[in-house]
């Protein structure tokens, strides 16, 4: 049987045809191998039996309607900016699954403690022991984990800067320092007050999970979530959770021994 109409390209698609989500896209690479001058609309049409035609010109019918009508430049860019996206959500399955890798490298690696503190760190340390663990206290967290992190962030430099701007011992961004409230981010007091606080609300926000906790402080809480609560996969990050990891470990240890 002829299909309902005579154009050179004119495409028919029965509900159940398993071409149908392709058929489209096919029209559209038609399209593009036309000259500029004989470049048509498209017209898609639905039958009452749910068929559906494609077509470079209007159909007549009382048993058809028209669904859409689109110029075929319009339905190139649809069509790249669906690839595009299917692209992307591609790319961020294999991130989370990259993640789900690294985290578990994470676990492995962070085994083994880091050598104590010793020389100018030790009375680095021992200047803001009180406060650490003042502000464990406060917000229900150990002081070893505090120590490891300050380890971690500056060596307990209470001037410590880094290249991307985070100040003092825990190394606060400043929005970060302004978000929980520290006045000033110099001040050894605030600067921890403000870390240990930002410490608490991520492992509130990942239901105790250290690990997505320390990930977050490092790259921020919305990098762990949208690779699907993994450690993300940049390696900076999985670097840092490594290293405080170990520096947990040795505190626990020397308060042990």
């Amino acid at each position: 049987m002829s299909p309902p109409f005579g154009t050179p390209f004119g495409i028919q698609s029965r509900r159940d045809d398993p071409r149908r989500p392709l058929l489209q896209g096919v029209l559209v690479l038609l399209c593009l191998g036309l000259p500029a001058a004989v470049v048509p609309d498209v017209y898609k049409y639905v039958d009452k039996d749910g068929n559906v035609y494609f077509s470079d010109e209007p159909l007549s019918g009382a048993h058809l309607s028209l669904e859409w009508k689109r110029t075929s430049k319009r339905l190139a860019a649809e069509n790249k900016q669906q690839s595009e996206a299917h692209r992307r959500r591609q790319e961020e399955a294999m991130a989370r699954v990259q993640a789900r890798l690294d985290s578990h490298a994470v676990n492995v690696s962070a085994a083994r403690p880091s050598a104590p503190v010793s020389g100018s760190m030790s009375e680095r340390r021992a200047r803001y022991r009180h406060l650490i663990e003042a502000n464990a206290s406060r917000y229900g967290l150990s002081p070893a984990l505090l120590h490891a992190v300050i380890r971690t962030e500056s060596a307990y430099k209470a001037n410590a800067l880094s290249h991307a701007g985070a100040c003092g011992l825990m190394q606060l961004m400043p929005a970060t320092a302004a978000r929980f409230g520290v006045g000033d981010i110099w001040s050894p007091a605030e600067n921890i007050r403000g870390g240990s606080a930002y410490l608490r609300f991520l492992l509130d926000l990942f239901d105790g999970d250290l690990r997505l906790a320390l990930a977050g402080y490092n790259a921020g809480e919305n990098a762990v979530k949208k690779f699907g609560n993994q450690i993300p996969p940049y390696r900076e990050t999985q670097d840092y959770v490594r290293k405080v990891l170990r520096h947990l470990a040795a505190e626990r240890l020397a308060h042990r021994s």
